[in-house]
């Protein structure tokens, strides 16, 4: 009783009020530090969004590159060759140089130059480059010795149409609806395929039973038979 008393008279004394009132401020200073830690972060999130998703081969330097020398001029790059090797692809041209019998596709890495494989055995088509008005297949062919009158050795290929899309974002509306649909249509083909497994099993069952009831049949006709001292019926 003495405890409930004291509690009440605290209650209601100046000195209660005051405490209420630093806990208020209290409360509310935690509250603006918390609002204002959690806008720092929403910030420092936005400030380090993730980017669009580059291919490896756009972030591969070539030795050159890296080695911090320019790519412009093949010797100065620090290449070794005796025959200066262009490709165009494009708006873009990258120059390099080469050995004769060199593999072209080491060429093209070399330069830097992105050609689209299939099958890597020259069979596909997928790689076809025009080379002195012929047709050929960066995948399997070599550089050959420069004929007389020719400087370079160029090699056109095909302009990529369609780019690579970004896979930086996971999740969109149209993936939403596009993984709905073909929940809706996985339901409803097991629905068809319960009731068409369904009507097999009674009529499978079906023919069971007359089964059965032809075989009782026979088996009393062959029973009266025999009480009647006749020849069983054949089967």
């Amino acid at each position: 009783m003495r405890q409930v008393l004291f509690f009440l008279t605290f209650l209601f004394s100046d000195h209660a009020t005051v405490a209420f009132q630093n806990t208020a401020l209290t409360s509310r200073k935690v509250f603006n530090t918390k609002s204002v830690r959690n806008l720092d972060t929403h910030l420092e999130v936005l400030s380090t969004k993730k980017e669009a998703y580059v291919p490896k081969w756009k972030k591969k330097q070539t030795l050159a590159e890296e080695a911090g020398r320019s790519t412009d001029d093949p010797q100065r790059a620090g290449l070794i060759g005796n025959i200066p090797v262009v490709f165009q692809q494009g708006n873009d041209t990258k120059t390099t140089l080469a050995l004769v019998g060199q593999p072209l596709s080491d060429v093209a890495a070399q330069a830097g130059q992105f050609i689209r494989y299939g099958c890597k055995k020259g069979e596909c088509g997928t790689c076809s480059a025009m080379c002195n008005g012929q047709w050929i297949r960066p995948c399997v062919s070599k550089v050959p010795a420069l004929e007389e009158g020719q400087d370079t050795y160029t090699v056109i290929l095909k302009a990529i149409k369609s780019k690579a899309k970004s896979s930086g974002t996971f999740f969109s509306v149209r993936s939403f609806f596009m993984g709905f649909y073909n929940n809706l249509l996985g339901m409803v083909g097991f629905v068809k395929q319960r009731r068409a497994a369904r009507k097999n099993y009674l009529e499978r069952m079906e023919i069971e039973e007359r089964i059965k009831q032809r075989a009782v049949a026979k088996k009393l006709e062959r029973e009266a038979a025999i009480r009647n001292g006749e020849s069983p019926p054949m089967p």
